[in-house]
């Protein structure tokens, strides 16, 4: 897995767009959201702003609108607060990502019934795999 990378206030709202999304596989959009985070806080929240959060325009968002985002895309605050739950939740948000491509979660379900033995096995496969295919991805 690659390792997941929400180091800016900007990205990790991004992330959250990127991975959260609508019953349909669509993203939220900034005004959705907006109006969740107004009805929640009382405080003016616009979909500009939150576009400005999220493109980094703007980054110093209040406690109330950061809480009210986290509560939007159902992830604890501490996404936002704290740096090290924020690494561990932006790799969560990875893998659901990644588990949005059915192959993936084919490829998952299939291994839930593996051994130890052979999940280690498929572990080594996917990654010469991905070795050889960065090796030739750096040729082109």
């Amino acid at each position: 897995m690659t390792e997941a990378k929400a180091t800016t206030l900007a990205d990790r709202i991004d992330r959250l767009f990127q991975v959260v999304r609508r019953p349909n596989g669509e993203q939220h959009s900034h005004e959705e959201v907006a109006r969740a985070c107004r009805e929640t806080t009382g405080e003016s929240f616009s979909a500009a702003y939150l576009w400005q959060l999220r493109t980094g325009r703007r980054d110093n968002p209040t406690k109330r609108h950061l809480e009210a985002l986290a509560g939007f895309f159902q992830v604890p605050p501490a996404y936002f607060f704290d740096d090290e739950q924020g690494r561990i939740i932006a790799e969560e948000l990875e893998l659901l990502g990644a588990l949005r491509n059915s192959a993936v979660r084919d490829l998952a379900l299939r291994a839930v019934t593996l051994s130890e033995e052979g999940l280690g096995t498929v572990a080594d496969i996917v990654e010469a795999i991905g070795r050889r295919e960065a090796l030739r991805g750096k040729g082109d």
